[in-house]
């Protein structure tokens, strides 16, 4: 077959046609709305995420230091804890304490206690939500947690919840003996 032969200076026009490019928008289209509110709703699945990892840390914080007492038997240790220059007595008593490597920790009935900011060590140090022993709100705030403490109970949640009173968990110290430290599932409406 021969080639048509196109006039001299003719120039040959190439090119999408309307109907192509109709069909690109459409399927841009499509793909923006169904892989836009995925990609919106990674912030909330980052925080349900910071605070399932929250909730696990808080629970194997109180796990170690009441397997801890349990080991020690109630014999009181020879020499004083590294930071607070006091020798834990390893009771499983309404008050008792027991030593870790970065610091004394403060107990009720062989679980952590749960104390405010600037307070005692307890569940907060304990948990290890920052590089610090005992942080104040600003330290643990930097990292992204919250944290309130009333009557026996901490709250910790997570910085940037959309509500911040349904977006958290809860541990409770035991009110009693021969009882554990309880810790709540996640409540994730808010975050």
């Amino acid at each position: 077959m021969k080639k048509r032969d196109q006039a001299p200076g003719a120039q040959r026009q190439s090119g999408f046609t309307l109907i192509e490019l109709i069909v690109v928008v459409v399927i841009l289209g499509i793909l923006a709305a169904v892989a836009l509110p995925r990609f919106i709703n990674l912030q909330r699945d980052a925080r349900i995420a910071k605070l399932q990892a929250a909730r696990g840390s808080v629970s194997a914080g109180s796990a170690l230091v009441h397997a801890t007492t349990l080991s020690r038997g109630g014999v009181a240790d020879t020499n004083s804890c590294v930071t607070s220059g006091v020798a834990a007595n390893n009771s499983n008593g309404a008050t008792g304490t027991v030593c870790t490597e970065s610091g004394l920790i403060f107990m009720v009935f062989g679980y952590p206690q749960v104390t405010a900011f600037g307070g005692n060590p307890g569940i907060l140090a304990m948990a290890g939500l920052t590089g610090i022993y005992n942080p104040t709100q600003a330290q643990l705030e930097a990292e992204g947690y919250t944290y309130t403490a009333a009557a026996g109970v901490a709250t910790f949640g997570v910085v940037g919840a959309t509500d911040p009173s349904t977006c958290f968990f809860t541990y409770t110290q035991p009110a009693a003996a021969n009882t554990a430290a309880t810790i709540s599932g996640l409540t994730i409406a808010g975050c």
